[in-house]
């Protein structure tokens, strides 16, 4: 078989060595005409790498291009769509375990799984979690999967929007508009959503999140059974604390999780693992010592009574939001970034009435965070600089003790930085560098 594997990141390089172990024929089609390939490998490179690529048998894509691409690039093959597939639906076909969990949604994916693969392992089963979270999921397959194993994969828009299998359970959390940069329009981005419940069986269950329309519709399509979460018969938070089925799992300040919006989150998660265990202790053991992941709203230290927080992670208003109502105590935002298509005018909003003593914007979004928070009257506004060291210098200076300084761009990292964790990265140096406590 004459297999093209369009794109050599991590996803790609896991491709390859799936499919180069089955013996197949394989060309590395990719832009960078610097990569170092493995030495069997046939290559296209460079800004042509999506030419004729009808001649192959097999394209699989590399998540972050768009299926568009590929055929735009191919007009005399009208049909060369039919032959692209990915990691997550091979895997599918391959996997000896059907036990899989599908988590998509606009954040808190890689908390959700992370937290359902924490209960289940409290609880005796094997789990095997990666997908977008960062192991690809080829790459799981050399874990020794067992048909009674539990498979757990975060899902993005990038790689449900082609894809072709349905887990057995899927998890929808909220969705709003994101990645409009990437989809032709919030259209396209819902309608990728749902392809994680659209193959779905009738013995298989969706499971979405009870307050948002978005999610509604996405699961709506599962021929299965339908489960809201922050709604009976799903879990709920009432009188303090995180119940299911009556039963009252343990008290929102036990949580380790910071933020109300990680209360969806935990239901999300007890509402999928439910499906399969009722264990309560397990459950509760897993709840109450989950501190949360790297870059969303993590703790990174306290110097002189002021607490700074990475949460580069979020990188939509709607995340900034959250994490700016995490926190009661003065606060110190950081805000802004590259541009991915988003409106402002909520966050300023948040931002306003949120005890935020100042914001400091960065990248080429500050300006219109900033033109956003004076049409509203608040004007403690000061540009934050062009290095993470000028940016937390800043910070630091601006802070009283008492107070929380908390990156939260609200944006992508573009242009300053290289990724989110690159920006999370520095941010965490920089607090260190502060000095003693």
């Amino acid at each position: 078989m004459k297999i093209a594997i369009v794109g050599f990141a991590r996803d790609g390089q896991a491709a390859y060595e799936y499919w180069h172990r089955a013996g197949s024929e394989i060309t590395i089609c990719d832009q960078d005409l610097e990569l170092e390939l493995p030495k069997e490998a046939k290559s296209q490179l460079g800004k042509n790498y999506l030419n004729n690529l009808g001649q192959f048998d097999l394209m699989v894509r590399t998540a972050g291009l768009p299926p568009k691409l590929i055929a735009d690039a191919n007009p005399e093959s009208p049909d060369i769509l039919d032959k692209v597939t990915g990691n997550i639906d091979e895997f599918f076909e391959a996997s000896p375990s059907k036990n899989i969990i599908g988590v998509t949604g606009t954040k808190g994916k890689g908390t959700t799984c992370t937290l359902i693969a924490k209960m289940l392992e409290a609880a005796g089963k094997k789990v095997h979690l990666g997908g977008n979270i960062g192991i690809p999921a080829l790459e799981l397959l050399k874990n020794n999967i067992q048909p009674n194993d539990w498979v757990v994969l975060e899902q993005s828009s990038f790689q449900l929007i082609d894809q072709k299998h349905s887990p057995h359970i899927g998890v929808c959390l909220m969705v709003e508009p994101e990645h409009l940069n990437w989809h032709a329009d919030m259209e396209e981005y819902l309608t990728a959503k749902e392809q994680m419940f659209v193959h779905q069986q009738d013995n298989d269950v969706a499971i979405y999140y009870a307050d948002n329309d978005n999610s509604k519709r996405i699961a709506a399509l599962s021929p299965g059974a339908k489960i809201p979460y922050f709604a009976p018969p799903g879990a709920v938070v009432e009188n303090g604390a995180i119940s299911i089925d009556g039963n009252e799992l343990c008290k929102t300040n036990e949580l380790k999780l910071l933020g109300q919006h990680n209360w969806q989150n935990v239901c999300a998660a007890v509402t999928a693992v439910w499906q399969i265990t009722q264990e309560f202790d397990a459950i509760k053991t897993a709840l109450t010592s989950f501190a949360g992941l790297e870059h969303r709203l993590e703790f990174v230290r306290e110097v002189g009574g002021i607490k700074y927080y990475d949460d580069s992670f979020g990188t939509t208003p709607e995340t900034a939001t959250v994490a700016i109502e995490a926190f009661e105590q003065p606060k110190v935002v950081i805000l802004g970034g590259s541009d991915k298509g988003s409106n402002y005018a909520k966050l300023a909003e948040t931002v306003k009435s949120n005890n935020v003593r100042q914001v400091l914007t960065i990248g080429d979004m500050g300006p219109v965070i900033a033109k956003d928070l004076l049409e509203i009257g608040y004007y403690n506004i000061t540009e934050g600089g062009e290095t993470m060291a000028e940016i937390l210098a800043n910070a630091a200076k601006l802070a009283q003790s008492g107070d929380v300084v908390l990156l939260s761009t609200g944006c992508a990292s573009f242009g300053l930085f290289k990724d989110y964790k690159d920006r999370g990265e520095q941010f965490k140096q920089e607090v260190e560098a502060l000095g003693p406590p």
